[in-house]
């Protein structure tokens, strides 16, 4: 009976140190790399630019290359539903803000991926603000004039381009026509960079997206943002007036910008991988540069960006609930 009770102990501490010894070498893996860094919009919008500004530098602290990959397409679904279908090797990786993780389930019945099952938060790097800009050829350069210019030009109908469809940039819009009694009708696109052709081009008079997507060409006059979300003005744009200074409150809930894993990857990894992206974020030419791009920079650790995401999503959901929007 003894030997019989030895033998089951050593056979389980054999099945322990076997899976102990799996979980290393695929650790051991995804250290020698490459990683992918997937982004769920195309290249030239602003989420694609943070992350080629991080993975150029996490390469150096993870001694592998770090490439991203862009997958977009229907607000960086197809992006989460491919890190959901990822081996959780810590080999694939998403960088993302709010919209794909905490909004998307709220407004899609059926997004192919639940947030909290599937994905676990590797580290968030900062903040930003959404606002609202207009467009070059649109004379306005405020938001009482631009109120006062759809009043006169469009009998107080116009069309507001916003990043992706069932957006914290779309119910903007809708509320910011409400508060100004204007019937503004969001124009939802495939991510930042054709919405910015379009009001480059002045195909549109207005667009509302986040402060990284807008900076450079507000800097280079070429558009002019007229308010900001948020509970202060933004470091990078000191001249641009809040929501609430302008009368329209409880939008002071910053949206994030994270990095997550597919369920299951091992904590080693995701420790390892967090602390690179501290590092990365603490060396003055990236903070600098994400913040001349409108992010208030600031690490969390796994766990402060899942309490962050659950505050966030259950801020949004009561909005999205009030504003009378179903999920489709």
């Amino acid at each position: 009976m003894f030997q019989l009770q030895v033998s089951q102990g050593l056979s389980g501490l054999f099945k322990t140190l076997a899976v102990s010894a799996l979980l290393a070498a695929g650790l051991a893996q995804a250290q020698t790399g490459p990683i992918k860094l997937m982004v769920g919009f195309p290249p030239g919008g602003g989420t694609d630019a943070i992350a080629r500004i991080l993975a150029d530098k996490l390469k150096d602290q993870l001694g592998v290359p770090v490439l991203v990959d862009n997958k977009a397409g229907a607000g960086g679904q197809l992006a989460a539903q491919a890190l959901k279908a990822a081996p959780a090797d810590a080999n694939t990786l998403f960088l993302s803000h709010d919209h794909t993780i905490t909004i998307l389930p709220l407004v899609v019945k059926n997004p192919g991926y639940d947030s909290a099952r599937d994905f676990v938060p590797v580290a968030g790097f900062a903040t930003f603000a959404n606002g609202l800009a207009i467009s070059g050829g649109t004379p306005a350069k405020s938001m009482a004039e631009y109120v006062a210019w759809v009043q006169k030009q469009g009998a107080g109908k116009d069309t507001v381009g916003v990043p992706a469809p069932a957006s914290v940039p779309e119910f903007l819009v809708k509320v910011i026509g409400q508060k100004y009694q204007l019937d503004l009708q969001a124009a939802p696109y495939r991510g930042s960079a054709p919405m910015m052709a379009d009001m480059l081009g002045n195909q549109i008079h207005a667009g509302v997206g986040s402060v990284p997507d807008f900076i450079e060409n507000q800097k280079a006059g070429k558009i002019r943002m007229v308010a900001v979300l948020g509970g202060k003005r933004q470091a990078a744009l000191p001249e641009v007036p809040t929501f609430a200074e302008l009368g329209l409150a409880g939008f002071e809930d910053l949206p994030y910008y994270g990095i997550f894993a597919p369920k299951g990857t091992p904590q080693a990894a995701i420790d390892k991988f967090g602390s690179a992206v501290a590092r990365v974020i603490a060396l003055p030419e990236v903070g600098e540069r994400l913040t001349n791009m409108g992010l208030t920079v600031g690490y969390m650790t796994s766990a402060q960006l899942a309490s962050r995401e659950q505050a966030y999503a259950k801020t949004w959901a009561r909005i999205i609930k009030d504003s009378g929007f179903k999920a489709q």
